[in-house]
C-alpha cells in the first residue's frame, strides 16, 4: 500500500512538471531530484572504504546538468580536477578510488539526467515517454514475475528477479508506451516505437541491476528510505538514469 500511496502522489508532480511546468520550474525539480540522487549515491559509496566522495560533486554535477555548450570536454576537465586534487589526500591509496568514485557518480546521475533536457525540448512527450516506459516495465515485471517467475535473471545481484518478468518488462513497455509515443510524437512509426522501446526498456533493466550490484557491493539494501515502499529516489530512477542517453541518441541520430 506505501508503495501504491507513494506513486499516486509522486506521478501528477511528474505529469504536470514534464508537460506544463515552465523551464526553470522544470529545471528546478530536475536538479533537486539529482541532488538527491547523488546525495544517496555520496552515501553507498562511502560504504566502499574510501572516504565519501564529497561536496565537489555536487558543484560539478550541478554545472554538468545545466552547462549549454560541450558537457564533454566539462567532464574531462573535472576528471583531470578531480585526479589532482587527489593528490593532497593523507592516504594516497584511497585517494585515486575516492576520485572514481567521485567522477562516476557525477556523470552517473548529473551526466545522465542532463539528456532530459534537450529531450524535453524537443518534445516534452519525448521525456514523458522515456519516464513512462519504465514505470510500466516495473509494473508489468513486477506481477508477471510474482506469478510466474521460475528463472532467474541475475542471483547474484539482485535474487528476485527473474527472466519472465524481464519478458513482461519489454512487452509491457512496447504495448503502453509504444502507443504513447506513436499518439504524441508525430512522425514515429509504430515499428519504430517498438523498437526503440525494447532498446530503451532492456537499457532500463540493465540500469536497475547495475544500481542493485553497486548497493550489493557496499552491502546496502536501499539508497535511502525517503520514498516509503520504493526506498530512496535512486532507487526509483536507477533504470531512467540508463534509458534517457538511449532515447536521446535516437532523437538525435534518426
Amino acid at each position: 500500500m506505501k508503495r501504491v500511496l507513494t506513486a499516486a502522489a509522486l506521478i501528477p508532480i511528474v505529469v504536470y512538471t514534464v508537460l506544463f511546468a515552465n523551464f526553470w520550474i522544470f529545471l528546478a525539480v530536475l536538479a533537486t531530484v539529482a541532488v538527491l540522487c547523488y546525495y544517496e549515491y555520496d552515501g553507498i559509496a562511502a560504504e566502499y572504504g574510501f572516504g565519501r566522495p564529497g561536496p565537489l560533486g555536487y558543484g560539478a554535477g550541478l554545472l554538468v546538468l545545466i552547462w549549454e555548450r560541450d558537457a564533454w570536454l566539462l567532464m574531462a576537465g573535472f576528471l583531470l580536477l578531480a585526479i589532482a586534487l587527489s593528490m593532497r589526500a593523507g592516504d594516497l591509496a584511497k585517494s585515486f578510488p575516492r576520485a572514481a568514485l567521485l567522477t562516476a557518480g557525477v556523470l552517473y546521475v548529473f551526466g545522465c539526467w542532463r539528456f532530459a533536457v534537450p529531450l524535453r525540448e524537443q518534445s516534452p512527450h519525448w521525456l514523458m515517454y522515456a519516464l513512462l516506459l519504465n514505470w510500466v516495465g516495473d509494473i508489468g515485471a513486477y506481477y508477471a514475475g510474482r506469478r510466474f517467475g521460475r528463472h532467474k535473471l541475475a542471483p547474484r545481484v539482485s535474487p528476485q528477479k527473474s527472466w519472465e518478468g524481464s519478458a513482461s518488462s519489454i512487452v509491457t513497455s512496447m504495448v503502453v508506451g509504444g502507443a504513447y509515443l506513436v499518439r504524441f510524437v508525430p512522425g514515429v512509426s509504430i515499428w519504430q516505437a517498438a523498437l526503440l522501446t525494447a532498446a530503451a526498456n532492456a537499457a532500463g533493466q540493465l540500469g536497475d541491476l547495475a544500481e542493485s550490484a553497486i548497493k550489493r557491493g557496499a552491502g546496502v539494501k536501499d539508497s535511502s528510505g525517503i520514498l516509503p515502499g520504493h526506498g530512496g529516489f535512486l532507487d526509483r530512477v536507477d533504470s531512467t538514469l540508463f534509458t534517457l542517453p538511449v532515447v536521446y541518441a535516437w532523437v538525435k541520430l534518426l
